[in-house]
């Protein structure tokens, strides 16, 4: 399905790109899809390529504020640490990679339609959307860097993420895990609103 939707884009490994992202922005370089393991004592995300290996990882505390997560490579080395910023307007994360490079993704409220994620530090754009389940990532020039889809209905959270600039895969890894958090933690608030408001 994934491959032939112009709207949900999400694909499993092993199926072709999807059909509207290769006609935007032609075949991408690399693919990655993540699955998250439930029922474990920390929120686990396996990372794998096409042929379903993994090649990260991401660990995060249960009961932190502050939503505590580290993503390693197969190998076992530090890639990324995650920081969740508490008591903030805007949903905002803090993220440093082993390298030392350190960025900040913060969500521009008030956008309906499409949610925009400003990657602060690096002057990267994320652009979305929550009910499409499909979200673009941008350079400063406007280039495309990678497009992640989420798949729909799913219990162990699945993500694929399509990158056109290998280069960057271990900053789109992180920034993807990010998302994943800030979309969980988006979740979990409506549900403990709705659920207030009966």
């Amino acid at each position: 399905m994934g491959v032939f939707s112009k709207y949900h884009r999400y694909r499993e490994a092993g199926e072709q790109a999807n059909v509207n992202n290769v006609e935007r922005f032609g075949e991408p370089v690399r693919s990655l899809f993540t699955s998250t393991k439930v029922l474990t004592l920390h929120h686990q995300i396996d990372i794998t390529d096409e042929h379903e290996q993994v090649v990260y990882q991401s660990w995060s505390k249960f009961f932190s504020l502050r939503d505590k997560t580290d993503i390693t490579d197969a190998a076992g080395n530090r890639v990324a640490h995650i920081e969740r910023k508490f008591f903030s307007i805007h949903e905002r994360h803090f993220v440093t990679m082993a390298d030392g490079l350190s960025f900040e993704l913060s969500t521009e409220l008030f956008h309906l339609i499409k949610d925009i994620t400003n990657i602060v530090g690096l002057d990267w754009q994320l652009r979305g959307n929550i009910l499409g389940m499909n979200f673009e990532l941008y350079d400063r020039d406007g280039s495309i860097i990678a497009v992640i889809s989420q798949k729909m209905l799913s219990l162990h959270d699945k993500y694929c993420v399509d990158i056109y600039r290998p280069e960057q895969e271990a900053v789109v890894v992180a920034i993807l895990v990010t998302l994943q958090h800030m979309i969980r933690d988006r979740e979990a608030a409506s549900s403990v609103s709705s659920s207030s408001g009966n």
